[in-house]
């Protein structure tokens, strides 16, 4: 740990010392959560009517990252709070503005990675035009997304970033820097982490639709499963299983999926009343 340590530290492993951070810092976690449901709302507001399906256009630039980031705040604040609570106790002492740094590091670090969506969809859509058109490779390659982010799940990689999520006290002695500056670069590094755990999670959003509001709660709901469930395996392979039947239902059978919009959804909704 680099830096000097922090003033105080609570023993327990896994997640026991961040819940019990939660119940001292109630208002602080009653915040994040209120900002959580502000964030759904505007989120929900901002797109009614724009699920298309898997691959939906993403916009400019500014309008996706605008949305990205609220959404980034409505999906992962109840389940980063936890950490947010224990790091706000172990600096209580030092700067009440840490913890808010921490919270900024960690949504720039996912408004990065929304940033590095944007660029892949951006070259994909310029060097093969309408190649994930529903009709085309589109259908294929969200079965095939569906697939892979199941089979990330069982992978090493996925285990050690959920591993750092699962145990906030130990990312933080195992991260700890001091003062503002720390903050906000502790933020980005656990935010690192949520990515590396959550990117095949946030993947199949895309593939299902990343505008509608129904795939984002159930996408947020598997991650916060993951990251609080006590039994961890469960969770696992819970979550590996919904993936991989979604995946195949996606290409054989899309229509069993209640949630997902196809091009027949859409022209069925555009069709005039008799």
């Amino acid at each position: 740990m680099s830096a000097s340590a922090p003033e105080r530290v609570t023993g327990g492993q896994g997640l026991a010392p961040a819940l019990a951070a939660v119940r001292v810092r109630s208002g602080l976690v009653a915040a994040l959560f209120v900002l959580a449901g502000v964030g759904w709302w505007w989120t929900v507001s901002r797109m009614r009517g724009m699920d298309e399906g898997p691959w939906t256009g993403l916009g400019t630039l500014g309008w996706f990252l605008s949305v990205w980031v609220v959404m980034m705040a409505a999906m992962m604040f109840p389940s980063v709070a936890p950490t947010v609570a224990l790091y706000s106790r172990m600096t209580r002492r030092r700067s009440p503005l840490s913890p808010l740094l921490f919270v900024t590091g960690y949504l720039l670090t996912w408004t990065a990675a929304g940033l590095l969506a944007y660029a892949l969809a951006a070259l994909v859509d310029r060097a093969a035009g309408d190649v994930l058109a529903w009709d085309r490779a589109g259908r294929w390659v969200a079965g095939a997304t569906l697939v892979v982010a199941a089979a990330y799940e069982l992978t090493p990689l996925k285990d050690v970033c959920l591993g750092r999520c699962r145990s906030p006290l130990g990312f933080l002695l195992s991260s700890w820097r001091d003062g503002r500056r720390g903050a906000l670069q502790m933020g980005a590094r656990h935010g690192a982490w949520c990515v590396g755990c959550c990117w095949a999670l946030m993947a199949s959003l895309f593939a299902l639709g990343v505008m509608s509001v129904v795939w984002m709660a159930v996408v947020a709901g598997l991650i916060a499963v993951e990251k609080t469930l006590p039994w961890r395996r469960v969770a696992t392979y819970g979550t590996t299983v919904l993936l991989l039947v979604l995946g195949l239902l996606v290409v054989a059978a899309p229509q069993a999926i209640p949630a997902l919009t196809t091009p027949a959804d859409r022209m069925g909704e555009m069709e005039p009343m008799p």
